[in-house]
């Protein structure tokens, strides 16, 4: 018998690893199955970009070797877009770096900064690819619980001393998945404050930031002064272009912290596929446009799921970005049992909060990936859940 590593050991289950398999015995029953589990987007990718993978696709040259050079077209694209949307300029050769989608990268910077036994700084409940890439890098985890009642906001001035003077890497996600919070600009000021007082590096997950609604403008993290020096921040085409199984994102920073990334990936990968870099820098090029009827449907949806929400006696609120709900659970009505009922009994697909880690427990996510009639119906059959489990739980404590 092979033994495993210890940090395979002290991987957690990754929260959705099983759906596919339990999704597709239901469809295969002949179950209704209304999946708002994923953050998967059910529209498809915008013309402009299928048009471009499809000419990529056959020019010979776009299918070699890639590298982390990448397609210096894409990279500049993606230096274009940052400057137009943060008023930000970053080198497209030194200081940013083509991503096979955001996640790796987000696990991959951990390796940047943490040798063995260093600390990294992890919220939860949170995207489970930080706390993989610290494990996987031989960090210590420091999980820091996000509590409504703080907004879901990391205040690393209210971690202890020791362990900020430990620390070598913070992952911080605004607007944040799965909670949809979203950060202050004064909230991101003390955090950059902080990291440069223990010299942390501070990973910025970017991935919403064009998901937004009501107004609001999710800031990059570069916009603080002072965060040139110890931020890397990630962004991905994943979301707002419905792009996900594409796999392409990118990382901006300083050309010390980006280099260091990029030496690890030569180690690990040989980045994107050059055809799928050629249809990203097309998209990013139009991103305004494209991204606006996306941000018009997700908001469409928000508003027509919270309402069924509330109307069968969840508590929710609206949030001003992301794809996602975080809905509170009653007290007494564990996240895991809630989402194994609806699953098997109302065919619908939510995550549970314990997915993200026990932070996250007392409440589950639902991703508005699906229309808002198609919301509406999963929404009534969670309400029919709730309203027996809410029952038994009433009846055991009589």
């Amino acid at each position: 018998m092979i033994k495993l590593s210890e940090r395979i050991e002290k991987l957690p289950g990754y929260p959705m690893a099983e759906l596919p398999a339990i999704k597709r015995r239901l469809l295969e029953q002949g179950v209704d199955v209304i999946d708002v589990g994923p953050g998967d987007n059910d529209a498809p990718p915008p013309d402009v970009t299928l048009e471009a993978m499809n000419s990529a696709i056959r020019t010979p040259a776009l299918s070699k070797y890639g590298f982390q050079q990448g397609l210096p077209e894409y990279r500049q694209a993606a230096a274009r877009w940052v400057e137009r949307r943060f008023g930000l300029r970053f080198d497209p050769t030194s200081e940013l770096l083509p991503l096979i989608g955001s996640k790796e990268g987000l696990a991959h910077v951990v390796f940047t900064v943490a040798d063995p036994g260093d600390v990294a700084i992890v919220p939860e409940p949170g995207y489970q690819a930080y706390l993989g890439g610290a494990i996987l890098a031989g960090a210590e985890p420091y999980i820091v619980p996000l509590r409504r009642e703080q907004r879901f906001l990391l205040e690393l001035d209210q971690i202890p001393d020791e362990i900020l003077r430990r620390a070598r890497i913070v992952f911080l996600n605004y607007p944040n998945n799965p909670t949809a919070a979203v950060a202050p600009v004064e909230y991101l000021e003390r955090a950059v404050a902080v990291c440069r007082r223990y010299e942390i590096l501070l990973a910025y997950d970017n991935a919403y930031c064009d998901l937004t609604f009501d107004n609001y403008r999710a800031p990059s993290i570069f916009e603080i002064p002072g965060a040139r020096e110890i931020s890397v921040e990630f962004f991905s085409l994943s979301k707002s272009f419905s792009m996900t199984g594409w796999r392409l994102g990118f990382a901006v920073g300083s050309k010390e912290l980006i280099g260091a990334l990029t030496r690890v990936k030569s180690y690990v990968d040989t980045g994107p596929w050059l055809a799928v870099q050629k249809a990203g820098a097309a998209t990013l090029d139009q991103a305004e446009a494209l991204v606006e009827p996306i941000r018009a449907e997700l908001k469409h949806r928000r508003d027509a799921a919270v309402t069924a929400l509330r109307e069968v006696g969840f508590v929710v609120e609206a949030p001003v970005a992301t794809m996602y709900l975080w809905v509170a659970l009653p007290a007494g009505i564990p996240s895991a049992l809630f989402a194994r009922r609806a699953l098997e009994e109302a065919g619908v697909i939510v995550l549970p909060g314990s997915a993200f880690g026990p932070g996250g427990e007392g409440n589950f996510r639902i991703a508005v990936t699906v229309g808002a009639a198609r919301l509406a119906e999963a929404v009534h059959r969670l309400g029919g859940i709730l309203e027996q489990m809410r029952s038994g739980a009433l009846a055991r404590t009589a």
